[in-house]
């Protein structure tokens, strides 16, 4: 077994759940508050709004460090 075979599934499950938690993020800023519509500001994250962030965070390393061992 290479190394290359081990990194795959992790390579792939790291991007579904950057994906994922991307997507389940909520700033509240739609289109329309790019012009105009929407005046509201957000200055810090709370609870589980900030777990994912962080959860999010982590996957991204997570994924940049087994394609760097990967490459190698």
């Amino acid at each position: 077994m290479n190394l290359q075979s081990l990194t795959q599934p992790i390579q792939i499950a790291s991007v579904v759940a950057i994906l994922t938690l991307v997507l389940i993020q909520n700033r509240g800023a739609s289109l329309s508050s790019s012009f105009g519509g929407n005046n509201e500001v957000y200055l810090t994250r709370r609870g589980v709004e900030k777990f994912v962030v962080y959860l999010t965070v982590f996957f991204a390393v997570l994924y940049t460090a087994v394609t760097i061992a990967a490459m190698y």
